[in-house]
């Protein structure tokens, strides 16, 4: 009798204890699951981001100033402002890089070629008999193995191009814009960039003073037309810098020296022309 109602005591115990310990449990972990829940719902004027958000999906400032310049003095004129997307992206170098491989390979003229033997003139008589001679086989005259024969696996004419899809490259171009906005060695001047005299030594002295020369990095001019007196004075001081018109610019010119100095037409006409991935597709019709 006194082992029965020990056991039974001791299971009053563990019966309190694990009571107890729920309760316990159960205060300790309802304030947590109660937070939790709150932050379903995002709170009027708070701004709250996951810890899983990606980076690229959390919204940008949808405006970025841009101050507009007279040149060649430099003097601020007024402030524009260009939409994040077209000036304000992340720096992307696998697009960046896939941009300029593209470009070079569609530079390459892949115009050499050579001849095989089936394609040099001459006798197709063979050089000396197959056997008797001690010496190796060998055919006609136009083999490969003979001076003035065709040449094994030589070049051919082909094409070099790769292909890029167009949303991409288009990224790339903005991609680029960005990263020299980003570093401050994008500047817009106003529409009509040109200079007074078409003489270097007048050229070399606007480098000097604003620091675009060859010392502090080559700089990129960016016009929508053609300058007559720009052109033909920075055509002389290639060393300092180069200048072209917004058709003959790609990525890489945008990306090769260390600043670009570009007129506000030509950029608008660059952002204009590449914003293919920005455009949304109207769904097809039923019907049509």
């Amino acid at each position: 009798m006194a082992s029965k109602s020990l056991s039974t005591s001791l299971r009053n115990v563990r019966q309190l204890d694990s009571g107890l310990l729920k309760d316990s449990l159960r205060q300790c972990l309802a304030p947590r699951l109660s937070r939790s829940m709150a932050t379903e719902t995002q709170l009027v004027g708070q701004d709250m981001v996951s810890p899983w958000t990606n980076a690229h999906l959390i919204p940008l400032a949808p405006q970025v100033p841009t101050t507009i310049y007279k040149f060649p003095t430099m003097e601020p004129l007024r402030f524009e402002s260009y939409p994040s997307t077209h000036l304000h992206l992340p720096l992307r170098r696998d697009i960046l890089h896939r941009a300029v491989i593209y470009e070079g390979d569609a530079t390459r003229q892949g115009t050499a070629s050579t001849k095989w033997r089936s394609d040099v003139h001459g006798s197709n008589r063979k050089v000396r008999p197959q056997k008797g001679t001690g010496r190796a086989r060998l055919g006609n005259k136009k083999s490969p193995m003979l001076r003035g024969g065709g040449v094994a696996f030589g070049p051919h004419p082909r094409d070099f191009s790769t292909g890029l899809p167009k949303k991409i490259y288009d990224l790339a171009w903005r991609t680029a814009l960005s990263y020299r906005y980003r570093k401050g060695e994008l500047i817009v001047v106003e529409d009509g960039m040109d200079i007074e005299f078409p003489k270097t030594r007048y050229i070399k002295q606007i480098f000097d003073t604003n620091h675009w020369g060859n010392s502090d990095g080559r700089s990129l001019f960016i016009a929508g037309t053609f300058r007559k007196n720009l052109f033909r004075a920075v055509r002389h001081a290639e060393e300092d810098g180069k200048v072209l018109m917004e058709k003959d610019v790609d990525v890489k010119d945008l990306l090769e020296l260390g600043r670009i100095v570009i007129e506000k037409r030509a950029l608008d006409s660059i952002l204009k022309n590449h914003q293919s991935d920005l455009m949304r597709e109207r769904p097809a019709m039923a019907g049509f």
